[in-house]
C-alpha cells in the first residue's frame, strides 16, 4: 500500500517556492496594455519630476525679499508658457497653477492670501515663507533615481509614473501558460445534469477564478477519469505548459492514479504529503520543465492549499519578486481548539483587526461555505492545541 512522504509545513512552503528556476521569455508591451504584467527590467528616472520650477497654485510669484511691499504685476504666466526672467525692483508675476516660475522669483502666494490686489499691483505681508507654493525642479524624482525594480507587478500608480517619464513600451515577462485538470468519475460539470449519486465539479471553476484574481490566466483541460491508462494519456503531451494543476486522485486510495501517471511521464516529486489539516496529501514537483501542483479533491482543501502553496509558486515562476503571503497582527475574539501534532489551517473572518474563527473551527475539508464566509487564515504551529481569547495572532488575508 502506498504511503505519503510527510514533510512539515515550513519545508513545504520552502520547496513550493523553489521548484523551478528558469529564465522566462521577455516581450515589449504598450503602456496601455501593461497593467498586471511583471516588469522585466529596472526603471530609472530619465526626466526630472517636476521638470522645472512651477507654481503649486494660482497666485503671484515674486522675490521673497520683496515681502511686505506693494508689488507691480509685470507679466501673466499660464501653464505651458516659458518667459525670460524680467523682474525689476518691487515687481512680481501673476501666475497660474503648474506654470513655470522664472529663476528670478522664489516664492508664490495665492490670490486669496494677499492683503490686496488689482489688475496692476498687489500688497503682501511679511509672513509669507520663502519658496512657499513653489515646486522645485527634481524635488520629487531626479534623473538617475531608481523608480522600479524588475519583478514588480505593474499597477495603475506605476503606469502613472511610467507615463510621466515618457515611457511608451515596457519590457515585461511573458505570461506563463497554466493547465487545470480535475479527476473523478463522479464529477459532472456545472452545465450538465448531476444525479443524486454525482457531484458538480466546483474545484476547476474555483481554481480558475483564484488564479485570475492573482493575475494568472489558465486553460481548463477537463476531468481525468479514475483510470491509470487514461491518466497517462492526459499528461503525455503537456510539455508546452509552464504549470499543470490537478485536483483529486493523489491520496492512497485504490482509484488514485495521478502520481503514478505523472511519474510515467517524467514527473519528479518535491513533496507528497504535508503535516497539515486540511490538505495533507498535497503534492508538488516538476515534469521535465513544467511545474506540477496536485491539490486534494475536497473543495475547501483544494482552494486553501492552492492559495497557500500554488499561488506563491506561480508568482515565482512568473518572475515576480515578492511571492510570500504577508501576515497581519490581529486580536483573536474567541477561544477555540486545534489539534496538536500538526499545523492547522484555520479559517475565519477579520474585521477591524479582530479575528473570529468560523464555527469554532468545526468544519470539514469537503465544505465550501467556510471559504465563502472567511477572509483570513490562521496557520498554527504543531505544538498548539488551543487558541486563547483576546490573544494576539498573525493571520493571512485571502
Amino acid at each position: 500500500m502506498k504511503k505519503l512522504k510527510i514533510i512539515n509545513f515550513d519545508k513545504a512552503v520552502e520547496r513550493s517556492q523553489n521548484l523551478i528556476k528558469q529564465d522566462l521569455q521577455q516581450e515589449y508591451v504598450s503602456l496601455f496594455n501593461s497593467l498586471g504584467r511583471t516588469l522585466a527590467q529596472n526603471i530609472t528616472c530619465r526626466k526630472n519630476l517636476p521638470a522645472f520650477n512651477n507654481a503649486a497654485m494660482d497666485g503671484f510669484a515674486f522675490k521673497h525679499s520683496d515681502s511686505e511691499k506693494v508689488l507691480k504685476i509685470v507679466s501673466t504666466i499660464h501653464a505651458g508658457m516659458s518667459i525670460k526672467p524680467c523682474l525689476g525692483k518691487d515687481e512680481c508675476y501673476k501666475i497660474m497653477t503648474g506654470a513655470k516660475v522664472p529663476n528670478d522669483a522664489d516664492t508664490v502666494i495665492a490670490f486669496e492670501n494677499t492683503l490686496d490686489y488689482n489688475k496692476t499691483q498687489i500688497r503682501i505681508e511679511k509672513s509669507s515663507k520663502r519658496r512657499n507654493a513653489l515646486r522645485l525642479k527634481g524635488e520629487e524624482q531626479k534623473i538617475g533615481n531608481l523608480l522600479f525594480e524588475k519583478g514588480i507587478i505593474l499597477n495603475s500608480s506605476h503606469i502613472a509614473m511610467l507615463a510621466s517619464q515618457g515611457v511608451n513600451t515596457i519590457l515585461v515577462y511573458r505570461k506563463i501558460n497554466i493547465a487545470i485538470f480535475s479527476t473523478g468519475n463522479e464529477l459532472k460539470e456545472p452545465w450538465e445534469v448531476a444525479s443524486d449519486d454525482e457531484i458538480y465539479n466546483a474545484n476547476s471553476s474555483a481554481l480558475l477564478s483564484l488564479l485570475h484574481e492573482h493575475g494568472f490566466e489558465a486553460n481548463y483541460c477537463g476531468v481525468i477519469p479514475d483510470n491509470l491508462e487514461e491518466s497517462i494519456k492526459y499528461f503525455k503531451n503537456m510539455h508546452h505548459y509552464d504549470a499543470i494543476v490537478t485536483t483529486g486522485g493523489i491520496s492512497v486510495g485504490e482509484a488514485d492514479f495521478i502520481e503514478e501517471a505523472l511519474k510515467i511521464n517524467g514527473f519528479k516529486e518535491f513533496f507528497h504529503g504535508i503535516n497539515i489539516k486540511p490538505g495533507r496529501p498535497t503534492m508538488m514537483g516538476i515534469m521535465r520543465d513544467t511545474l506540477v501542483s496536485s491539490m486534494p479533491g475536497n473543495p475547501l482543501a483544494a482552494y486553501v492549499n492552492a492559495f497557500l502553496f500554488l499561488i506563491p509558486a506561480l508568482k515565482n515562476l512568473q518572475g515576480i519578486k515578492r511571492v510570500k503571503h504577508e501576515k497581519v497582527l490581529v486580536k483573536n475574539l474567541e477561544e477555540f481548539e486545534v489539534k496538536a501534532g500538526r499545523v492547522n489551517i484555520v479559517l475565519g473572518h477579520l474585521k477591524e483587526h479582530k479575528f473570529k474563527v468560523f464555527e469554532q473551527n468545526r468544519y470539514d475539508s469537503g465544505m465550501i461555505t467556510p471559504i465563502v464566509k472567511s477572509n483570513a487564515i490562521l496557520i498554527t504551529t504543531e505544538n498548539q492545541s488551543k487558541i486563547e481569547k483576546n490573544t494576539d495572532i498573525e493571520v493571512i488575508l485571502f
